[in-house]
C-alpha cells in the first residue's frame, strides 16, 4: 500500500491499480467493499465502477482538492457509497453536507451517518439550494455534484455560486444519457463545458469510460 499522488488516497498494484482510503470505521463497510488490514490500519477499496470521483482518479485527474480537514457539499449523495470515502479523507477534522433527494436512497445514507459524525445527510432537491442555505454553517472547501439530471450544469452552477468560496474547488460528473439520450456524448460534454465556461474556469476533465460509460469529469474553480 503507497500514498497516491492525492491526499489520504491510497493504491495497490501495477497493472491494475487499486483505489483505498483508510477506514475512518475501522471493522464497518459501507457497500461490501474489500478490506486490507496493514500495520494495524484499516483501508477500505475504492471502487470506480461504483465511484464518479474514484473513475476520474484512475483516469489520470490532476486535481480533486478533496483533503484532510475540508468541508465538502457533495450533490447526489444516494445511498453513501462515494460519501464514504470522502468522510474518510477529510477525517474527523472535516465535514461533508451530503444533500439527496430520493427518501428511500436517504434511509440507507443515514444508516452510514451513524458510525461518520463527520456526514450530516440533507433530504432536500439540490435544484433549490436556497431551501437549505440556512443549514450550511460556512462556505464550504469542495462543491461536488453527481445528480442525473437534463439541468445538471445549471444545478452546479446555482450551488457553486451559493456556497463555494473563492479558492475551493468543484466536481461536477456528467451523465450524457441525463442530459440527452439521443445527442451524441461528446457534444453534451462540449455543451456542458460552455454553460461553465461563462462563471468558472474549468482546470481539468476526464471522461470515464470504461469504469462509467457516457460519463465526464469537470474540475472548475471559480474565476480570480
Amino acid at each position: 500500500m503507497k500514498q497516491s499522488r492525492f491526499h489520504r488516497i491510497y493504491e495497490k498494484g501495477k497493472r491494475r491499480k487499486k483505489l483505498f482510503t483508510k477506514n475512518l470505521t475501522p471493522g464497518k463497510t459501507v457497500y461490501d467493499e474489500s478490506v486490507i488490514n496493514e500495520n494495524n490500519l484499516e483501508y477500505r477499496e475504492w471502487n470506480p465502477k461504483r465511484s464518479k470521483l474514484a473513475a476520474s482518479i484512475l483516469k489520470g485527474i490532476n486535481k480533486i482538492g478533496i483533503e484532510k480537514g475540508s468541508i465538502v457539499l457533495y450533490l447526489g449523495a444516494s445511498s453513501g457509497t462515494t460519501v464514504s470515502h470522502v468522510s474518510d479523507i477529510v477525517g474527523e477534522e472535516g465535514f461533508v453536507f451530503a444533500v439527496e433527494f430520493a427518501p428511500r436512497m436517504m434511509r440507507d445514507l443515514v444508516f452510514v451517518c451513524e458510525d461518520r459524525k463527520n456526514i450530516a445527510p440533507m433530504l432536500y432537491d439540490a435544484n433549490k439550494p436556497e431551501e437549505y442555505k440556512d443549514k450550511m454553517t460556512e462556505k464550504v472547501d469542495i462543491v461536488y455534484m453527481d445528480i442525473a439530471q437534463r439541468n445538471q450544469a445549471e444545478i452546479f452552477l446555482k450551488n457553486v455560486d451559493m456556497f463555494l468560496k473563492k479558492e475551493g474547488v468543484g466536481l461536477l460528473a456528467v451523465k450524457a444519457r441525463s442530459v440527452n439520450v439521443v445527442e451524441k456524448p461528446f457534444k453534451i460534454f462540449k455543451q456542458v463545458r460552455e454553460k461553465l465556461e461563462r462563471n468558472l474556469n474549468v482546470i481539468d476533465y476526464k471522461l470515464l469510460s470504461p469504469f462509467q460509460k457516457d460519463h465526464c469529469m469537470f474540475v472548475v474553480k471559480k474565476w480570480e
